[in-house]
């Protein structure tokens, strides 16, 4: 099974506000699309940032190619256990997943 990274052209996330963070995945073609809405869940997304499948918020936007989860951050942005004030580490993490 290939890596997230591998099919899709970009993975980026970054802040939502102080309390959520948005990890969007760019597609590129349709084909990228399908396959990433078809093998990627929101409960393997949650296993992975560790939370709750049901705080996460899916949007499949297919005129753009592109799949956005929102979260919530697990420390307020700031805060001193805060680990990534900007919220980019967490592209990373995702776009290490394996994609059926």
């Amino acid at each position: 099974m290939p890596e997230l990274r591998r099919i899709v052209e970009k993975v980026r996330s970054k802040n939502a506000g102080p309390f959520w963070l948005t990890v969007d995945l760019f597609c590129g073609t349709p084909d990228a699309f399908a396959q990433v809405c078809d093998g990627l869940s929101t409960e393997r997304v949650a296993t992975v940032f560790q939370t709750d499948a049901a705080d996460i918020k899916r949007f499949e936007i297919p005129s753009l190619n592109v799949v956005k989860f929102s979260l919530p951050r697990p420390a307020v942005q700031g805060a001193i256990t805060d680990r990534d004030m900007h919220g980019a580490s967490w592209a990373a993490l995702l776009g290490e997943v394996e994609v059926n």
